[in-house]
Order: structure tokens, then sequence, then C-alpha cells
């Protein structure tokens, strides 16, 4: 197997997006193609913005002229096109989180596109299979470019979805912000070999707990996307019925009230809120981990009762995951762990510089003699189990390009049999995944704490 260099990747991404970009969108991952719609563009762009009550910050990046990166909508099984354009002096691209698409749509430079550089563009096109919440956001130098602005919902509708009175939002971020205002270190190192540097504004939408108006006695369908780079948060909901329909883009497989649910960066969660019936009452959304517990945002009940019982509200749909035959499956052991510091080499997406996680004791791109073949090797349509273990005192979102998984058990606790692409594995605490390899391609897998990812905690598995 030829060693995985930025040089041979470069090559091989260049020719897969010259013969990719711009000839329509194949039907799933592949397959007959159609005309592609015209792109929706995003222009990569470095703006001012209002996020204390200070003054204005400088160097916010953003997708558009000005504020929040839009909140973009798809339909499922409906063609997309986006075409970035590059506007800031700094290499970038576009990863569609949760979003199975083609292998040469995902985004990541090197592995699958080239760098996208100032003044130039790459066209991205695919249909997407599955219905519900997702993100995008870039795969170049991302601790800076993801933790200066540059995170946007992607939300997947089904026109066969059941009619919610209203629908809210939420991008959920950190930024940090010294007390002018201005943009202080993004990291500090001693954080990042232990739970992340956290950000020291907490916003939801941009804004410090905004307050949004929904019909009294109405149903919201609240729609939340982590894009911090290191938060997790312990949702709570305070002056309403929140019940459970969807985690990470796929419908839960029986509803539940939200009571306390942990979710980590690159996660989704979709709630239906059943409003207070009398006009002005305040719903809260909290986040309660930790010692200072923080309302992200509320809503305020507006108008006559509508008297909507969530008990009349019809499922999801579930989305066309392939369930794996977990008789016939192949075992794949992955171990997190912690490593000797020493100086990095550049990862997947850059580096910061030291080398303090460990993805099977080995932090990428390891040391062996072809340290960046990929963690596994994967036979297409073959169905797998990852037995993932984890080894630190520290929690991981590990997040799987490409390709969703069903959770299967835990060491530690019950789990849910949720689909999809983002763990939140607990400190020593041993999971099961199974899932099946349908996507061919060269697949990232990484922890959602940035700091994490960029100091070791990376690798890819492929697909053929």
């Amino acid at each position: 197997m030829p060693i995985l260099t930025r040089r041979n990747l470069l090559k091989a991404s260049a020719v897969a997006g010259a013969y990719g970009v711009g000839l329509g969108i194949a039907s799933r991952f592949g397959g007959s193609a159609v005309a592609a719609p015209e792109p929706q563009v995003l222009k990569a762009a470095k703006i001012q913005a209002s996020l204390m009550d200070v003054g204005a910050t400088k160097d916010v990046l953003t997708y558009g002229d000005a504020g929040m990166p839009p909140v973009l909508r798809m339909k499922k099984g409906e063609p997309f096109a986006a075409r970035l354009i590059n506007g800031i002096d700094d290499p970038t691209t576009i990863h569609w989180h949760g979003i199975r698409l083609p292998n040469k749509m995902d985004g990541v430079p090197f592995l699958t596109q080239p760098y996208v550089y100032m003044g130039d563009h790459f066209d991205y096109a695919f249909t997407p299979p599955d219905a519900g919440t997702f993100w995008y956001h870039p795969h170049c130098n991302t601790l800076i470019q993801m933790g200066h602005g540059m995170t946007g919902v992607v939300v997947v509708e089904n026109p066969k979805d059941p009619a919610f009175d209203s629908e809210i939002v939420l991008n959920l971020r950190d930024w940090r912000l010294g007390g002018d205002g201005q943009f202080i270190a993004p990291f500090r190192p001693r954080d990042s070999a232990k739970s992340g540097t956290y950000g020291t504004v907490r916003t939801a939408n941009w804004q410090q707990q905004p307050q949004y108006d929904a019909p009294s006695g109405g149903l919201v369908r609240l729609r939340l996307a982590i894009t911090d780079v290191t938060r997790i948060y312990s949702f709570r909901m305070d002056g309403a019925e929140a019940t459970v329909i969807a985690v990470d883009g796929n419908p839960v497989p029986q509803r539940f009230p939200l009571d306390l649910l942990q979710l980590g960066p690159g996660q989704r969660l979709e709630l239906a809120v059943r409003m207070p019936d009398n006009e002005g009452a305040i719903v809260k959304l909290e986040d309660i981990k930790g010692t200072d517990p923080k309302v992200l945002a509320t809503l305020r009940s507006v108008g006559s009762s509508l008297k909507r019982d969530v008990r009349d509200l019809a499922p999801l749909e579930d989305n066309p995951v392939a369930k794996a035959d977990i008789g016939s499956a192949e075992h794949i052991p992955l171990i997190l762990s912690a490593t000797a510091e020493n100086t990095a080499d550049n990862s997947i997406c850059g580096s910061l510089g030291y080398s303090f996680w460990a993805i099977n004791k080995v932090p990428w791109p390891g040391d062996t003699p072809d340290p960046t073949a990929p963690l596994a090797e994967l036979k297409l349509g073959k169905s797998y189990v990852i037995d993932m273990e984890n080894v630190t005192p520290h929690s991981h979102p590990i997040h799987l390009h490409g390709m969703s998984f069903t959770v299967l058990s835990s060491s530690t606790r019950q789990v849910r049999p949720f689909v999809s692409d983002t763990y939140l594995i607990q400190p020593n605490e041993k999971v099961q995944l199974g899932v099946v390899a349908d996507n061919p391609g060269d697949w990232v897998l990484h922890c959602h704490i940035i700091e994490h990812q960029k100091t070791g905690m990376t690798s890819y598995v492929r697909v053929a």
C-alpha cells in the first residue's frame, strides 16, 4: 500500500474533484446522475459582529456578508449544490457533518479534496438520503476557523414529517473572548491535555440567552446543534414538557421526556416542546453541566392556547440506514487513550504542535513504517462492530464521517439503540457500535473536541 502523503492525496483529490464537480449528483452515494440545481453560494468571509455589549468583535469568520452562517435547508432525496468561495486568507473546505454523501464531497483536505485557497472555489453536490438536523464547518485550521464562527446548521426536511406549530433552530457555541470583546488565545496546552479549553462567552445563534416567541399551547420543533469546539452539554427544559424525538439526525427508537441528556460537540438534538397555555409564560432551555448552570435560550408563549397534545404527534419516518448483521459482523477494536507528550507531526487537518491523545495507543500520524495507513480496511457491504473503549478520565465525542452506526451496548449504563454518527463515550466506558460499511471511500474518525483531534485522537477508515 502506498504511504498516504499530502502530495499523493492532493493529486488524488484533485483528480476526483475535477471528475466529480459539475457533472451532476449521484443518487444516494453513487449511481445514476441527475442534473444539479443552481448552487447556493457560501462565501467564507471575515467580519465584525456584536457578541458582547462592549463593542464589535473583530476577525469573526462566517459564510456570507454578515452575521451567523445561514441555516441551510435541503430536502430528503433531492439534489443539493453549494459553491464555496474562499474570501479569507487561509485555505478552507466544508465538511457536511452527519450527512451520508459521496466521499469526494466530504470536505477533508488531502483525503477527499484539495485545499480551497483565497480567491478559489469548490463545488459541492450531493443528495441527502436522510432527513434531520445536521451541520457544516471547515476541516482546515479548525480550531481557529470554527472557533471564530464558521459553523452553520443544516436542516434536511421530509415532507412526510408531522406538522408542528413552530420551528426554532439553535446553533450552540462558545467564543474565546477577552473583556474587551476581542479574541484571545484559542487554547491552553494544559487544558488540551484534559477536557479542552472552554470559551468565555456562551451563545445560541450568536446571542446570549436569546428569546423566541412560540404559540401558547402549541408544539414547537426545537432543533439544537452543538457546533462548539469543546463544550459538553447537559440539557434540561424548565417550564414546559419537552419530548426527545431525534438525536444526531435520526428519530429515536422510542420517544422519551427530556429529563437530563448529555451531548457533546458535533451532536444534535430535536425536541417536541409543548408550550404553556398561558400567554407570556417563559420556558427555559438550560445547560446544567458543571457547577454553573446556564440558561441557553428562552421561549415565550404568545396568543390564545392551541391546546395541542404531544401524544397526537405522528412519528418521524426512519432514515434508510442499513442495520448491521451482528451475527456475521467483524469486530474492530478501538482504544482511546492518552499518550506521552511530544511534538506532533501534521495531522489530517493540521496540528497544535503537541501530541496528548491517541487511538489504539498511537497518536496520528503514528510512528509505524506506514504511519498514515487507515485504522481499518472495511469491505464494502459488510457488517462490523466497533468495540470502542475509553481508558482516559475524560469524555470524547467520537465522530465517524460518511456512515451511521447503531449503539448496541455499554459497559457502564443502559443505552438506547440510537442511530448516530457521533457517540459521546464516557470515562472508562466500553461501547459497541454496529455499522454497515456501505459508503466507499476514506472516512475520518476523530474526537470532536477539536483540541483532542488535533493532538492525536484522529484517524480514518477505508471502505472498498
